[in-house]
């Protein structure tokens, strides 16, 4: 928690999903697209068919333009926008898994380099050379995904990590293999659902032929998926579960997210079926309305995936704020603010602005102060109730102290399961309920005089 604090109206969970979304979306599409071109080339010599050769040139084209160039920027993005949101959890992936990290930039970069060599070289070396290098460029593409999906899938279930702190105790954890298989359906999709415009180029005598080859991609990719969230969903532990599973779950709106992204692949079977039995309807509104229904089911699944991390960045080990949960008992006996050198240095000698420093650096990696998750609409009526609001957070962070490494708290048994602890003096507790209270009373003018600090 002693990192600079980055405010940013919006909130910087909403900022990190947009940026995250749209790049994963198309580096699934770099690893799909790698497949199914390379499949495509393949066929198209083995059968002397000149369309599938085309389409796989036209597709290429679109793997240049959007995986590497779009792809590359916003991966840069997520670095940027990740390091100011949670510094902390940045600091911790790269320390764990800085080999990890190495390796799957080589892969990337090899990736890079064959995507050019395979789109610029059409027509120019022989087709089994041409051939090479594209399957060359899916390896490399799908190796990076392997590495990737290890650390990924760590934050949410580190497994034996928490007790070992081994590089692959915590990279084959108990969610590995499933997202894998879950992210291997998604970019088939991903393909499919970017390959269908270059189909549409082809002339309308070889359209049918060419869409129904997509769609049966699309429809195993569906298939795929569909069964590696199942999975997923089945080794995921009992208390990450009760977040969106059941009769009661804790995170209604994530519950909710959860039947969407599952109507959405739906909805996305269903277009692809279409495709392969009435191929004419295939046009430019339909081709987007599937592309929106595949990216609708891929968006649903990565913000369930990143929800069910609540509280936590790191699952049992950093809470979204970048509290460890080996320091909660230290930071209760000397104070937040002796911990957060940053919001400690903007604090001055007024309780409300000390408070202030407090939720700064306590809430506001899931709180604005009126935009998403904004505090203001979320505060009791009733100030003797936000006091005991913060009162219960300070127990549960006593709850989690007590745990040994590795151990898990029964999180259904806390009152506020998907929120961090509160950790601080009682000074600070009082500081923080006094100015979440002058936020209702004042109309934010506080939050408006300190917006600039």
């Amino acid at each position: 928690m002693g990192y600079p604090i980055w405010d940013i109206a919006m909130g910087g969970s909403v900022l990190m999903a947009v940026v995250a979304v749209a790049h994963v979306i198309v580096a699934h599409f770099a690893v799909g697209g790698g497949l199914v071109i390379a499949v495509t080339e393949t066929l198209a010599f083995r059968r002397n068919d000149g369309e599938l050769r085309q389409l796989a040139k036209r597709s290429s084209l679109m793997l240049i333009l959007v995986s590497t160039v779009f792809g590359a920027v916003s991966g840069v993005g997520i670095w940027v926008v990740a390091g100011l949101v949670a510094p902390a959890a940045i600091s911790a992936l790269i320390h764990n898994y800085v080999w990890g990290w190495a390796i799957e930039w080589v892969f990337f970069f090899v990736e890079i380099v064959c995507a050019i060599v395979y789109y610029d070289t059409w027509g120019k070396i022989s087709k089994r050379a041409h051939l090479f290098v594209g399957w060359l460029y899916f390896v490399a593409a799908y190796l990076s995904l392997v590495i990737i999906n290890g650390i990924i899938t760590f934050m949410l279930t580190p497994g034996k990590w928490l007790s070992t702190h081994a590089f692959w105790d915590g990279f084959f954890n108990p969610t590995y293999f499933p997202s894998l298989l879950l992210r291997t359906g998604i970019a088939a999709i991903m393909a499919s659902v970017f390959m269908v415009f270059p189909a549409l180029k082809a002339a309308m005598a070889v359209r049918g032929h060419l869409l129904r080859y997509l769609g049966w991609w699309l429809v195993a990719g569906v298939l795929v998926s569909y069964g590696g969230y199942r999975w997923w969903e089945a080794v995921l532990p009992a208390e990450i579960k009760g977040l969106f599973l059941g009769a009661s779950p804790a995170l209604r709106q994530l519950a909710t997210t959860r039947h969407f992204l599952l109507w959405a692949l739906a909805a996305t079977l269903v277009l692809g079926v279409l495709l392969l039995a009435v191929p004419r309807l295939a046009r430019v509104v339909p081709a987007v309305v599937l592309m929106i229904a595949g990216f609708a089911f891929f968006a649903g699944f990565e913000w369930v995936r990143e929800g069910v991390r609540k509280p936590f960045l790191i699952h049992d080990y950093m809470f979204s704020n970048g509290l460890l949960v080996s320091d909660i008992g230290a930071i209760n006996d000397e104070g937040l603010l002796a911990r957060a050198g940053w919001a400690a240095h903007d604090a001055d000698d007024d309780p409300l602005s000390r408070g202030r420093q407090v939720f700064r650096a306590e809430c506001s990696s899931c709180h604005t102060i009126d935009g998403y998750q904004g505090i203001r609409r979320l505060l009791p009526p009733d100030p003797d109730m936000t006091f005991g609001v913060l009162s219960t957070l300070s127990e549960m962070g006593d709850a989690y102290g007590e745990l040994a490494p590795g151990q898990r708290i029964d999180m259904s048994s806390l009152d506020y399961p998907f929120m961090p602890p509160f950790v601080g003096s009682d000074e600070e507790l009082e500081e923080l309920a006094q100015y979440l209270n002058s936020l209702a009373a004042s109309g934010g003018r506080l939050a408006e005089k300190g917006a600039g600090q």
